[in-house]
């Protein structure tokens, strides 16, 4: 079973990383490269995804770490 996806998302201190369907971060970084660093480390140890959001709240970039088969079934 794959752990939770990360967010890395907008924070007052910075950039935080969040689990999904976490009220509190993960972790709060300076920058969002360190908070994207942070989060594709516990992604890729927890087998799910990491999605990063803009400064406007919008997903703007992905990144899965989980058993994806390729090409896809069906």
């Amino acid at each position: 079973m794959s752990g939770k996806d990360q967010h890395i998302v907008p924070h007052t201190d910075g950039w935080a990383v969040k689990g999904a369907g976490n009220a509190r971060a993960t972790s709060v970084h300076n920058t969002q490269q360190e908070a994207i660093d942070r989060g594709r480390a516990i992604a890729q140890n927890q087998k799910s995804e990491l999605l990063v959001h803009g400064r406007n709240g919008q997903i703007r970039a992905r990144d899965s770490f989980g058993n994806d088969p390729y090409p896809p079934k069906g």
